[in-house]
């Protein structure tokens, strides 16, 4: 594995657009309005989707995506077991690939790593993440490793591959489209709170599932096909910074607003025990928590039953309506009767404090 070029120029650039703006969605707009007008020959979709999308023969696309995970702001090593962190770092990436309806193929990892990590602990990582990749069909076929002076880095790109004609993208989706979601949502933000507070979540432990959304994401690519062949599906992304973020980026890109009803959010019994007994809003979690990596996507609203039975049949997760598209813009939530405004209130790595 070879070090790459032009790295101190590409995070030296970085830096200096860091100082002048906000968020993460502020930092990404900058860099996409940089980009000069008209792509590149091959390129079918570039920055705005959870991969980039790019023309290959015979009807298929390739479909490229890379997640980085840093000591400190994804995960700490006082309790996340190394096997269950390099079985994550495959999992988030791949879930972009799940997003867009594709088959992921093949991955290269970049490992930044500090000079006090214990062989050991290196070789549980990576049997993790080896393991992982084999889950998915995935081959590893390349990357870098070099020392890192302040924690832990794990890069990984996954490529993948879909039918020109299967492709799901953010934009698609129209008012009175129906918004769902795959799986229950805050369930990873919940237990990273009860990891990051010292609680030991064994296997029989009530709350294990929490910990387990945290630790151990799984990917939904047999989901992301059923949906993309389905032909009932208008636009999905998975589910990384939260459903008011998620739900916000999808709409964006769409030209449509959203209206999301609170009863109808999917939450796991643990998780509202978890919630009454350390005293949060179990909406929080499911919002602004982030890393449910299940899927968001948008359906005609004549496609419920469907769907519904297509998934159930397939013996996929369950998937719930929670809101619908509307002509206007932004996400707004209905509680109790009352609405409040909820987009991009979900993780943001410059505007927020590190997660764990």
């Amino acid at each position: 594995m070879d070090s790459g070029g032009g790295c101190q120029v590409f995070f030296a650039a970085m830096v200096n657009i860091m100082k002048s703006l906000p968020s993460e969605r502020s930092i990404i707009d900058d860099i996409r309005s940089r980009l000069p007008d008209g792509g590149a020959a091959g390129l079918v979709r570039g920055i705005g989707d959870d991969c980039a999308v790019l023309a290959r023969a015979g009807g298929l696309l390739e479909l490229a995506t890379t997640d980085t995970l840093v000591e400190g702001v994804h995960f700490d090593l006082a309790w996340h077991p190394a096997h269950l962190l390099g079985r994550k770092a495959v999992a988030v990436n791949v879930s972009d690939i799940a997003a867009m309806g594709g088959i992921p193929r093949f991955a290269l990892l970049a490992l930044g790593l500090p000079a006090t990590l214990a062989k050991a602990w290196l070789d549980d990582l990576l049997a993790g993440f080896i393991a992982a990749l084999a889950e998915y069909g995935v081959v590893l076929v390349g990357g870098d490793t070099v020392r890192s002076p302040a924690g832990l880095v794990l890069s990984v790109t996954v490529l993948g591959e879909v039918a020109a004609d299967e492709v799901l993208y953010r934009h698609g989706a129209s008012p009175g489209d129906g918004v769902w979601v795959s799986g229950c949502l805050g369930a990873a933000a919940a237990g990273l709170e009860l990891c990051r507070g010292g609680r030991a979540l064994p296997a029989g432990h009530p709350w294990a599932p929490l910990g387990r959304a945290h630790l151990d994401p799984v990917a939904q690519v047999r989901l992301g096909r059923l949906l993309a062949t389905s032909g009932m599906v208008r636009a999905m992304m998975d589910l990384s910074d939260g459903l008011a973020t998620d739900l916000a980026h999808l709409c964006k890109e769409s030209g449509v607003g959203a209206e999301v009803d609170a009863a109808c959010l999917p939450l796991a019994d643990e998780l509202r025990q978890a919630a009454r007994e350390l005293g949060r809003d179990p909406l929080d979690w499911a919002l602004a928590g982030g890393e449910d990596y299940g899927l968001l996507f948008a359906a005609p609203a004549d496609a419920a039953e469907k769907l519904v039975r297509l998934v159930a049949e397939a013996g996929g997760p369950v998937i719930s309506r929670v809101g619908y598209c509307t002509a206007g813009s932004g996400v707004v939530l209905v509680h109790q009767g009352r609405e409040r405004h909820i987009a991009y209130q979900g993780y943001d790595h410059f505007t927020g404090p590190a997660r764990p």
